[in-house]
């Protein structure tokens, strides 16, 4: 064991439950490089059980949107210096930001000013937003690990160190889903259509847009009476927010956790959208993807000019075409929900979108956890390489 592999220090700070997974396959690539380096950071159980010290919980840090960040700052910078002091206390061989883009390049791009190797993983959605914020994200991130292929392209413009690792839940997702199987293993029926309802990891989308998924869901019993609903929750805190929403008039069967196999098991989805709607693609379902901020920041953001994206879902964004219908702000409604998933449940998915789903898939599906672990290790190796010539000369 070499003296510099005792020493190593990773900090990994993940701000919600997909980054949770992200940093727990990570971390467990990064041990078979390096077997005795230690984990510190914030994370949720999946961090935790990969062998991470937890400074405190990530769903401290699942805010969306500028007004609900506004509400929540005081705490947000209280927990942010938190970090930085911990980091800097520390000497960390590197920190990794996973996702939470505001909450992580400010810390990073400090880091990086001192000396500290800094990486982000998961690129912002710069695509969607500016393209323009992948300058300042390098002054940031001496590395950004993208998920998707055609993100280190635009990076590329600013000089910005980008490497596609592919995307882990690509990996996760079997090329053929056993939809039968995923139903056996919930206790749901075979025979009958099943939707489900993904409203999102953050309580803001939650409270956002559940009222309107829990309707549709409604709506459409009327209309199909042997349908199934069924929702997954991302954590405790999810399922309470989504629960405060529910009436007697909202009958549908809750499962803590477990998105993949809620995915496998139905035939259509409604999904808020993120890494959730790229889930039930690679789960080869028909979905509708809905999408609503706070009525301030979205004003804001048009006003501004700051949603730039022809197309808000994943994947779409992949196929760059209109690949699953998309609701936006004001026209999500029960009734808008309703009607765009409809034909799917009766119909099923068309060969063509299973067609595109199968390409997306492989395409993503790159063994990113060690990818990941492959692209730092070679930066740890090049920044050693560094300083080496530099205390020489």
């Amino acid at each position: 064991m070499h003296y510099y592999e005792q020493q190593m220090r990773f900090i990994l700070i993940a701000g919600e439950a997909s980054g949770d997974a992200l940093g727990a396959g990570l971390i467990d690539s990064l041990r078979l490089r390096y077997p005795h380096a230690q984990y510190f950071g914030v994370g949720g159980p999946l961090m935790a059980q990969a062998g991470q010290v937890q400074w405190f919980a990530s769903d401290e840090l699942a805010v969306m949107g500028l007004f609900e960040v506004l509400k929540h700052l005081p705490r947000l910078l209280k927990r942010r210096a938190q970090v930085l002091r911990q980091t800097l206390d520390l000497h960390p061989t590197a920190f990794i930001g996973i996702d939470a883009p505001d909450f992580n390049l400010p810390i990073e791009r400090k880091l990086k000013a001192r000396g500290i190797c800094t990486v982000h993983y998961v690129s912002p959605s710069i695509w969607a937003w500016r393209v323009g914020r992948a300058a300042k994200i390098g002054l940031s991130a001496d590395l950004v690990l993208c998920l998707f292929p055609f993100e280190p392209a635009l990076y590329a413009q600013y000089g910005v160190n980008a490497v596609f690792v592919g995307h882990p839940l690509a990996d996760q997702f079997p090329l053929e889903p056993a939809p039968k199987f995923a139903r056996i293993a919930l206790g749901l029926p075979l025979n009958t259509p099943i939707l489900a309802l993904l409203p999102g990891s953050r309580l803001s989308e939650i409270k956002q847009m559940g009222k309107d998924f829990l309707d549709a869901g409604a709506l459409l019993k009327k209309s199909l009476p042997r349908l199934t609903v069924i929702a997954p929750m991302a954590s405790p805190r999810a399922r309470a927010a989504f629960e405060a929403q529910m009436t007697p008039a909202h009958s549908l069967l809750l499962f803590d956790g477990q998105a993949q196999l809620v995915l496998q098991a139905a035939d259509a989805v409604v999904v808020a959208s993120g890494t959730a709607a790229l889930e039930a693609a690679l789960a080869r379902k028909p979905m509708l993807v809905a999408y609503r901020l706070n009525a301030i920041t979205y004003w804001l953001a048009r006003k501004l000019g700051l949603l730039k994206a022809k197309y808000f879902s994943l994947p779409n964004k992949l196929a760059e075409r209109a690949l699953v219908p998309e609701l936006e702000q004001h026209g999500v409604t029960p009734q808008a929900i309703a009607q765009a998933i409809a034909p799917a449940l009766t119909n099923g998915a068309t060969p063509e979108l299973l067609n595109a789903y199968r390409t997306m898939h492989l395409s993503l599906r790159c063994n990113a956890s060690e990818s990941a672990a492959r692209a730092i290790a070679q930066l740890l190796a090049h920044d050693a390489h560094l300083k080496l010539d530099h205390t020489r000369d």
